[in-house]
């Protein structure tokens, strides 16, 4: 599997970048491939459980189910279509729906909960915070600090890392607890919604120092604009 990659090993490697693969476009919502790595990888136990911020690498909450299945995700910039009508319907639901369909999620999985107390002396709990997941991504299409939803799962990940297979890829590696997860998930073509975006231009801050090794150096070049060099870049 694709792990979070790493200075050393990367810098002085004479192995080949991954082939360069155009950008997505940036919207709310994208279809990207996805795999799965963990800390205990041979090629990651060097650096522990650390991310590419100097920070620890985060498994992501269990999974919130969808209660129903939808094609795919309707971005908020496309005109929403019509719903067609039904001819055979009672007159007062002969009616056309502008709104796309929800996707609820189901909420009946066990998490942790805190109580609040009101000025009425009432208590009531408070919605559950959400384990936000470690990802790493090439930082020039998912700037560091980006954070997704998987609609297929519910779960949320933030960018923290990156890796010398991911350079110049749509590909976005989840970070697991273990290998069984890490194996059991795969490679899955995933639709996400992105629900913050991360600062490209403190990415290339953070990436400038590192261009000696050619992975990071790829990533700078796409910061910087220059997609024509990053892409011929081997």
């Amino acid at each position: 599997m694709i792990g979070a990659l790493f200075l050393s090993a990367c810098g002085t490697s004479t192995r080949a970048l991954p082939q360069y693969e155009r950008p997505l476009a940036k919207t709310g919502f994208q279809n990207v491939r996805t795999t799965a790595y963990t800390d205990t990888e041979s090629d990651h136990r060097e650096y522990s459980n650390h991310n590419a911020l100097g920070g620890e690498l985060h498994a992501a909450g269990p999974p919130i189910h969808r209660a129903e299945a939808v094609p795919r995700a309707i971005p908020v910039y496309e005109v929403p279509r019509a719903v067609p009508v039904d001819e055979t319907a009672e007159p007062e639901v002969r009616r056309v729906s502008y709104s796309p369909r929800l996707q609820p999620f189901s909420m009946s999985e066990r998490r942790t909960t805190a109580t609040i107390r009101t000025r009425a002396g009432r208590s009531r709990s408070a919605p559950p915070v959400p384990v936000i997941g470690s990802a790493a991504a090439d930082w020039s299409r998912w700037p560091a600090g980006t954070t997704f939803r998987l609609l297929s799962t519910g779960q949320m990940y933030r960018v923290d890392d990156y890796g010398w297979a991911l350079s110049g890829r749509n590909t976005i590696d989840l970070y697991m607890a273990n290998q069984r997860e890490m194996n059991s998930w795969g490679a899955r073509e995933e639709t996400i919604q992105v629900l913050q975006w991360g600062d490209p231009q403190e990415s290339l801050r953070l990436l400038a120092r590192h261009q000696d090794f050619r992975h990071i150096k790829r990533m700078v070049l796409e910061l910087e604009g220059r997609h024509k060099q990053a892409a011929a870049l081997r």
